[in-house]
């Protein structure tokens, strides 16, 4: 369904009682000596050792999550206290823990006691894919079971009367959306924005690659100002774009850095081989057809090499499903359900399609194409290797890409050994 731009005539507010649920200069304080003192004193910490609410701390457990990951340690102190946050983290470091679990804790230790509004959202929490977007809805759900807070989800490709409806029903305490989306719910004042106590944007240089930072910059203005909002930005690349949207949207932001290699080295064992672009298709059938390989993540550069890699793997009998931008939305929910439920064993897709995919027990990740951004490599093999379990990344090189693995290996500063495969 086409997403709606219209604003309809609508009333300012949908009054509705409900129970209460129980542009400044960056301030860098991570430099070196205080960056490492801040690692040694957070180092091994559980999430029991912060002032959690019970009924979140029994929401921790019940997903087994007990000690905290490094973005975790390091950005909660700050984050619970209230203070901006700024992270350079990819997928895979446990960033959706950490700032959902400080606005849980925020939402609950202030709760609102006059009347609430339809719509009228707590917290906002933008990413640029539907399925990452859908995934941190997920997490969210899981981390307040035990609690009261509404949790609401606005992505376009579902219907947009049915998202309404929901909306509706329960008050609105956590709001994960897409830009698109957010934006047509707002036009048409079916969300409200200038109450919001936290912002958190994230994946901010792939909302710049996509093209999303003025539909960003419209709903941020929609927000009360800096001073007066928690905003929690998080982003693989701190490039100079990226870095002026941190000195307009965030007000004096504690800076925390997770490198790439703390996350794709620890975890995962790397292997390059050497190929040709003929032969590659034949390479990938011997390793799907190998021991150990259960559950299979085959990532491309390109929509058309998806769709050609997904024909050939059922042709030959393989459970197969495909993940590109040209999969309808409600087809594209169908089989990351099936892959997660592992009715089917291998998934093939796209960067863009596969960015927000959080699924345990991804046995292997394989590069079919080398990316082009060194960054996507990182996001690409932390699909395996999650939850403290370990996994296998394997690339192709072949003629046409191999002069990618050097940027690579610059970013994670270190060698990716090549080989011959057997």
């Amino acid at each position: 369904m086409t997403e709606q731009t219209s604003t309809t005539d609508l009333p300012d507010r949908k009054a509705l009682a409900l129970d209460d649920p129980d542009g400044q200069e960056i301030e860098n304080v991570n430099q070196d000596d205080e960056q490492s003192s801040i690692r040694k004193e957070h180092a091994g910490k559980r999430f029991s050792d912060f002032e959690l609410p019970p009924q979140l701390i029994k929401g921790l457990s019940a997903l087994g999550f007990k000690h905290c990951t490094p973005i975790q340690a390091e950005s909660l102190p700050y984050a619970l206290n209230g203070e901006d946050i700024v992270g350079k983290a990819q997928t895979g470091t446990g960033k959706t823990a950490a700032f959902l679990t400080s606005i849980i804790t925020d939402l609950i230790n202030h709760p609102i006691d006059e009347e609430r509004y339809i719509g009228e959202a707590r917290s906002l929490i933008l990413a640029p894919t539907r399925e990452l977007a859908m995934q941190i809805s997920a997490d969210a759900l899981d981390l307040a079971r035990y609690t009261d807070l509404a949790v609401h989800t606005l992505v376009g490709g579902i219907d947009y009367a049915k998202q309404l409806r929901f909306l509706e029903k329960k008050h609105c305490d956590i709001l994960v959306g897409t830009p698109g989306r957010l934006l047509d719910f707002a036009n048409n004042r079916d969300i409200h924005l200038d109450q919001l106590e936290i912002l958190v944007i994230d994946e901010a240089d792939r909302m710049l690659d996509m093209g999303f930072i003025p539909q960003v910059t419209r709903l941020v203005r929609l927000t009360p100002k800096k001073s007066d909002r928690q905003t929690m930005l998080f982003s693989a690349t701190f490039s100079s774009e990226v870095e002026r949207l941190i000195q307009h949207w965030t007000n004096s932001p504690i800076k925390v850095e997770i490198k790439a290699e703390q996350v794709a080295t620890d975890t995962v064992e790397q292997k390059v081989y050497i190929t040709t672009s003929e032969e590659k298709f034949s390479l990938l059938i011997k390793i799907l057809k190998g021991p150990g390989v259960d559950s299979v993540m085959i990532f491309a550069n390109r929509r058309d090499i998806c769709r050609n890699l997904y024909d050939r793997l059922r042709e030959k009998g393989f459970k197969v499903g495909m993940l590109s931008g040209d999969v309808p939305q409600p087809r594209r929910i169908k089989t990351l359900d099936n892959f997660k439920n592992r009715r089917t064993k291998i998934m093939v897709a796209t960067d863009v399609a596969g960015r927000g995919i959080h699924v345990d027990g991804v046995s292997h990740v394989i590069n079919y194409t080398l990316p082009e951004e060194p960054e996507d490599y990182v996001h690409r093999i932390g699909r395996t290797g999650r939850a403290g379990q370990t996994g296998t990344s394997i690339s192709f090189a072949c003629e046409d890409d191999a002069f990618l693995l050097e940027p690579i290996e610059k970013l994670m500063d270190t060698k990716l050994i090549c080989k011959m495969p057997d």
